[in-house]
């Protein structure tokens, strides 16, 4: 991402002559994500014409910038130009869009992503807007909860993120993680995104497992073909279903039959 900003500044230096000026502190803002360990994130900056601006970018091409995708270098933070100038017509940032990622497993499919935003806008109202510290810092924050649920005739546990923005005494409300900023607040200042995992795992969807001591079981429906599995009110067949590490089990999360145990 910083070569990135460095070939923005460069192109910008270029086009002094068009009335842009090289990016700086005073033309960005610094994005700090505040996870759990195993969370990533990927990050979309949108643009519009700067207010007062009538031109448009044809097809919007250029209209938006990337961080940490996944052909780029992961960068621990993103550092996020206000203005850009895309086929000569001047933009101002409007919106970030933060895709919030855990890590579940080792392999690329052991992930899932939920989603918070920032929007940027020329005015706010006062009640509307976000607000920062003393030393600059800006924060929003969420609880993002996993769900498990089984895939496949073997019934493979995946787990899926789902995130909700924070009241005032930090419990989940409607809503993923949001804050909006003014585009004048924003130089130079840092905004962070707290996120929180919730204790406690939960089914994907009513009625396909069973709360026991220690976890959960997993109810066999109408057998291991059946992927939805619905226990309908039998609630003494349950069937196995395997970890990703490839630990065959029958609670979860409180496994108890040991790597040794499986072949």
């Amino acid at each position: 991402m910083t070569r990135i900003f460095e070939r923005l500044t460069l192109a910008c230096c270029f086009a002094l002559m068009a009335g842009c000026s090289a990016l700086g502190k005073s033309d960005s803002f610094t994005f700090v994500p505040d996870f759990p360990p195993d969370f990533k994130y990927e990050l979309t900056a949108s643009y519009v014409p700067a207010k007062g601006q009538t031109c448009t970018v044809p097809g919007g091409k250029g209209t938006q910038l990337g961080f940490n995708k996944v052909y780029m270098e992961y960068e621990a933070t993103s550092e996020i130009p206000l203005y850009r100038k895309v086929s000569g017509c001047p933009l101002a940032l409007n919106h970030v869009e933060v895709e919030v990622t855990g890590v579940f497993g080792p392999k690329r499919s052991d992930r899932s992503t939920d989603y918070a935003a920032i929007a940027v806008r020329p005015a706010l109202l006062d009640r509307n807007k976000g607000t920062f510290n003393a030393d600059g810092v800006g924060e929003f924050s969420g609880k993002c909860q996993w769900f498990f649920r089984t895939v496949g005739p073997e019934r493979y546990v995946i787990k899926l993120l789902r995130c909700k923005k924070n009241n005032a005494q930090g419990s989940a409300t409607k809503g993923r993680p949001f804050t909006a900023y003014t585009l004048d607040q924003l130089p130079g200042k840092t905004v962070k995104l707290k996120i929180k995992i919730a204790d406690e795992e939960l089914p994907g969807w009513g009625d396909t497992w069973v709360q026991v001591p220690g976890g959960w079981k997993r109810c066999l429906g109408k057998g291991l073909q059946d992927q939805r599995g619905y226990c309908n009110g039998n609630y003494n067949d349950f069937s196995t279903f395997k970890l990703v590490d490839g630990r065959t089990c029958t609670i979860y999360p409180g496994c108890t039959e040991d790597k040794d145990d499986n072949p």
